[in-house]
């Protein structure tokens, strides 16, 4: 089985984005879009038509990244966006229950508290069947005002994490800071960053039960793998395999070969699990391979050096031990018109 723990709908109905724009407008036509399931199952054919094209058996899924854009609403306003964008995602798992597990959007906001994240982080998981969440780092933007990952503010939400047994993949949203492009800098910046954060603060001695996600290869992080490792010697931090173990683990949406290959060779095979980002941040086909950009198994099935058991880890195995509440999901059934929008 392939699993894929990195994607995002980002081919969601044109209402629910202009919602949120009215929204965040304070104009009075600002309602709850009405979306059928019909616009729903329309909308996630180009995911399906990639998923059986490439070989992705199931993929686990949330809301479009740049879309939560926690900058710009504050916390009344990004609680109802995230709610709306969270119920979009379980009716796309409950109409396509074996392509889709929900991860969620959290309701953050600039000068929030973590904790105010936690009664939907608990709805999506314990009402929904979710098995995941996305956690922005940096919710203003690009300006990076929250305190450190390590900070004890994020320990409510950390706390709540571990009692319900969920990861969160640490995933920023849009950037309005103009030196930082969303997708080229701001994301493999805040991926980098928080693994940084990670190295210097003692986070998983107080949560040895945490599993954080960082994203796009890690950003960095691989390819100065020993920079970091110096970096940790020199402050006498435990190594870094102590250091990511049970905890850390990095997804392979990096979109070419010897990128691929690099973050195989440098980071132990039981901390990779399996990502595509697609339909993502790199849509197009590789002139160089005549391949999709994001077809990330392409590359992984081309290692010549990987056993078949190493393999079934990085597909799967990781996967399911990171998102352990996989196989015991809560879905609606794929023909109800029910559902829980909160």
């Amino acid at each position: 089985m392939v699993i894929d723990c990195h994607g995002h709908y980002t081919t969601a109905p044109k209402e629910a984005q202009a919602f949120r724009d009215a929204q965040i407008a304070g104009r009075a036509d600002a309602r709850i879009p009405d979306i059928s399931n019909d616009q729903i199952r329309d909308s996630v054919q180009p995911q399906l038509a990639f998923q059986a094209a490439r070989g992705t058996d199931m993929t686990i899924f949330s809301p479009r990244a740049s879309g939560m854009a926690h900058h710009v609403g504050d916390a009344r306003a990004n609680l109802q966006w995230a709610r709306l964008c969270n119920d979009l995602i379980h009716r796309v798992c409950a109409l396509f229950p074996k392509q889709f597990v929900g991860v969620c959007q959290l309701p953050q906001s600039v000068g929030g508290s973590p904790a105010d994240c936690i009664g939907e982080l608990e709805r999506c998981v314990t009402d929904l069947g979710f098995i995941g969440c996305n956690l922005n780092p940096d919710p203003s933007g690009g300006h990076w005002t929250s305190p450190p990952l390590t900070d004890r503010a994020w320990y409510p939400l950390y706390e709540k994490l571990v009692e319900l047994d969920v990861p969160a993949m640490v995933h920023v949203s849009a950037s309005c800071n103009p030196n930082f492009h969303a997708t080229g800098a701001h994301y493999l910046n805040a991926d980098t960053t928080a693994f940084m954060q990670f190295l210097t603060g003692d986070l998983f001695k107080d949560f040895p039960a945490l599993r954080v996600v960082i994203p796009h290869g890690g950003g960095a992080v691989p390819y100065h793998w020993g920079r970091y490792r110096g970096l940790a010697q020199d402050m006498k931090r435990p190594p870094l395999g102590d250091l990511i173990r049970t905890n850390v683990f990095f997804d392979t949406c990096v979109y070419h070969y010897p990128g691929i290959e690099l973050l195989l060779k440098v980071v132990p095979v039981d901390n990779i699990v399996f990502g595509s980002e697609m339909v993502g941040a790199v849509r197009g086909i590789d002139p160089e391979t005549g391949h999709y950009f994001d077809d990330t198994k392409r590359y992984i099935d081309a290692i010549p050096w990987m056993n078949a058991a190493d393999r079934q880890k990085i597909f799967e195995l990781n996967a399911r031990k990171v998102y352990r509440r996989m196989n015991g999901a809560v879905r609606l059934k794929p023909d109800t018109t029910e559902w829980r929008s909160g």
